[in-house]
């Protein structure tokens, strides 16, 4: 039986993409049914395949892995009887761009048994020197049992000399370049740590006696778990059940850069980064996006789900009414996984279909998240049109996408970015519309909470996929022929 994945989503290869979402649990009854819950609410995150590792006192570590959605996975009862225990970790994945035959094995979490015990991990991010920590590592007798990148880390503790598993993971990750959230454990102990930038997210919460990390907020109120903070970037928090939370920061300090399309897209709307409500800053997105692109029109209309709270913004701003113009299948599924090639020419509208009613005859405003190929706004916009809209005006909520991510988000080549090709006028000529306008990267950081714009000399955040400026150099893909943004 074939272990491969065929593709998630034969019909939406238009977004930027994160690849994974990490979820741990230690100090509770049955932890891994607190991670399947807390996997299942970073499911955006992740949607090729899941998995988690636990440790029983008596019964030593158990794992599980598996493709598909968490929900048809990990909650079978029969398959959650065999992962008991206190402590438990887990990972949503979704794989890279440009990866094909994707294996059980590259499923993590990763586990690596170590002379003083076993240890498992789950990573959020991307190594950038990964190519070269590979070759060294097999150069040196390290047999490799999967493609990611993640996998280098195990094999850096394992020829690690220091003493302890925390000390040797600290070890490994001075030797990593690029973006990590790591969530791992041993037999009696609970560890997060971000990268000296903190790129990409992670919380600690509490739940009953026990403690908990996650990707996102949202995780932590499916099981009733109460935020305590974000962990810091360059943090390690080491949790045990006797001693609880113990802090150390074993990365050369730095200033962070936090991805902005957090903001944008990628985290659920009803999580908190930075103390501020997720669809907050999106609604104030398309606040400023009103203020800079103001056009006459009847309607706004938002590209659900993700446009919705910048479409209401935008709307509230502008004081043109608001109406779900689109409406979304919300149990398309994986119904269409190999479609015939009749139902592929259907494209998206096996899963957005038009409100007829409201659209015919009006001058439409059309709210997105982004432009990644322009494949299905060109599609969304036939469909307003073939509809009878009298106007069909584009408004993203994000800077023109430029530049491809290796911090781990799903990015096409260069090329194939719209934006890296086109002026705004080319774009809108190419998907041929009455306007197209994006949020400026000033705008943007506004609608974030920076009342200045964005800083030339000192970026508050990452925000390489729209500025070109990447804050750790992408060094395989610069050995590959990848070239940086010439310096202004």
């Amino acid at each position: 039986m074939s272990l491969e994945m065929p593709p998630a989503h034969p019909f939406d290869d238009d977004k930027l993409r994160e690849e994974c979402g990490v979820f741990g649990v230690i100090g509770v009854t049955d932890a891994a049914n607190f991670v399947a819950l807390g996997l299942h609410a970073l499911q955006h995150r992740g949607q090729e395949a899941g998995g988690i590792v636990c440790h029983h006192p008596e019964h030593g570590f158990n794992s599980a892995r598996r493709f598909g959605y968490v929900r048809d996975n990990f909650t079978k009862q029969s398959l959650m009887e065999t992962l008991p225990g206190p402590l438990a970790i887990g990972h949503v994945r979704y794989s890279t761009a440009g990866s094909k035959g994707a294996a059980i094995r590259d499923v993590q979490p990763f586990f690596g048994e170590f002379a003083m015990g076993g240890a498992a991990i789950a990573h959020n991010g991307n190594i950038t020197n990964a190519d070269a920590l590979r070759r060294e590592l097999i150069e040196r007798g390290s047999i490799f049992q999967s493609s990611s990148d993640s996998e280098c880390i195990i094999h850096l503790m394992a020829r690690s000399l220091q003493r302890t598993i925390p000390e040797r993971m600290e070890d490994a990750l001075r030797r990593v370049e690029g973006a990590f959230s790591v969530v791992a454990m041993t037999r009696t102990k609970l560890i997060g740590v971000r990268d000296p930038l903190g790129v990409r997210p992670l919380v600690l919460g509490k739940i009953a006696d026990g403690y908990v990390l996650s990707s996102e907020t949202c995780a932590l109120d499916i099981i009733g778990a109460q935020f305590v903070r974000e962990v810091e970037p360059g943090e390690m928090v080491v949790i045990t059940e006797k001693k609880g939370v113990e802090s150390h920061y074993p990365f050369r300090p730095a200033k962070s850069r936090f991805c902005i399309f957090e903001h944008v897209y990628f985290s659920r709307p009803d999580s908190i980064i930075g103390g501020r409500s997720v669809y907050e800053t999106r609604h104030q997105i398309g606040v400023e996006l009103a203020r800079e692109t103001p056009v006459e029109a009847d309607l706004v209309c938002p590209v659900p789900d993700s446009g919705t709270p910048a479409a209401i913004g935008f709307s509230h701003e502008s004081g043109i009414p608001y109406a779900m113009g689109i409406i979304r299948n919300q149990y398309m599924g994986r119904t269409f996984i190999e479609p015939t090639e009749q139902i592929r020419n259907m494209g998206v509208r096996l899963k957005l279909n038009v409100n007829r009613a409201l659209i015919e005859g009006k001058r439409v405003i059309l709210v997105d998240d982004s432009v990644v190929r322009g494949t299905t706004s060109r599609k969304i916009k036939d469909m307003i049109l073939d509809a009878g809209a009298k106007e069909v005006h584009f408004r993203i909520a994000s800077p023109p996408t430029a530049w491809p991510c290796f911090y781990g988000v799903d990015t096409p080549n260069r090329e194939k970015l719209l934006a890296a090709t086109m002026s705004e006028e080319e774009m809108r000529e190419h998907l041929n519309v009455d306007s197209l306008k994006f949020i400026s990267l000033d705008g943007l950081y506004r609608a974030v909470g920076e009342a200045q714009g964005r800083s030339p000399s000192c970026p508050q955040y990452c925000d390489a996929c729209f500025s070109g400026e990447y804050p750790v150099a992408p060094t395989d893909m610069i050995n590959k022929g990848f070239e940086l943004k010439a310096a202004e």
